[in-house]
């Protein structure tokens, strides 16, 4: 499912998201773990990036199912902006098009506060 990796020598070790599938299993996992809403995945590029993902699809009126919400962070992990996205739109976004790139990456699960 991934491997692990580090950007910046002596920083926190990344794991590399190896498919889209995984996004949605890495968010619940840490979800469950944590008890917290969301993960963080990192964009290996010159900008570096930073989202933090929920993966609470929500019923709109209608029946229809929505996806994801997306949160693109700041420096200091404040929220730049938010997307709320249906799934079709998420795999079109540029998170999926980083782990098809092999530059998308996520820390580990931190169960201690």
């Amino acid at each position: 499912m991934h491997t692990d990796a580090r950007l910046v020598p002596g920083r926190v070790r990344l794991l590399s998201v190896q498919a889209p599938e995984d996004i949605e299993y890495l968010v619940k996992e840490s979800e469950v773990l944590t008890g917290r809403s969301g993960r963080t995945f990192v964009i290996a590029g010159a900008d570096r990036l930073v989202y933090r993902v929920h993966w609470q699809p929500l019923t709109e009126p209608g029946g229809h199912s929505a996806g994801p919400l997306v949160e693109r962070l700041g420096h200091h992990g404040e929220v730049l902006s938010r997307q709320h996205l249906q799934l079709w739109e998420f795999l079109e976004h540029s998170l999926v098009e980083a782990q098809a790139a092999g530059q998308l990456f996520t820390p580990p699960v931190r169960t201690t506060p």
